[in-house]
């Protein structure tokens, strides 16, 4: 699930940001707004996808949690 394309393997030869050292900002093209939405679209599916490897390892949590929400959404209605 690596969605950062500029992401390294983590290995310590890398230098800190991909880059050589000295070398200023990369000099890419600023990003357009169908691409941030394609970035964002693929952050959110990974983010849900997430929350239900969560559910299902812990249930109970899970099941706690929706309560507490049920009970804050109880408490501030009309």
């Amino acid at each position: 699930m690596t969605s950062n394309p500029n992401a390294g393997d983590g290995s310590a030869d890398e230098p800190v940001g991909g880059a050589a050292l000295g070398a200023g900002p990369p000099h890419d093209p600023p990003e357009t707004e169908a691409e941030r939405r394609k970035r964002r679209a693929v952050f959110l599916r990974e983010l849900a996808e997430a929350r239900e490897l969560r559910e299902r390892v812990q249930p109970r949590r899970t099941r706690e949690r929706r309560m507490r929400e049920a009970m804050r959404m109880r408490t501030f209605r009309i």
